[in-house]
């Protein structure tokens, strides 16, 4: 859990996949959980909590206006 979640928005990374959104998400998902992995029983709420946030974050990253950029 020690690696960094990288920023995602221009000018920082332009070319932002799926899975980088995904990776994210998962990352912090395990940072403010403190499960590297879920035991079995927690597994769903984890991943629910993945997806929900994957979809927040591909949202905000389609909605932001970064000024100066065309």
């Amino acid at each position: 859990m020690c690696r960094s979640i990288k920023t995602l928005r221009p000018p920082y990374s332009d070319d932002v996949t799926d899975e980088d959104v995904r990776a994210a998400a998962l990352q912090y998902v395990r940072k403010i959980s403190g499960f590297r992995a879920p035991a079995s029983h927690n597994a769903e709420a984890f991943d629910r909590a993945v997806e929900e946030i994957a979809r927040s974050t591909a949202a905000l990253l389609d909605s932001l206006e970064v000024r100066g950029r065309r």
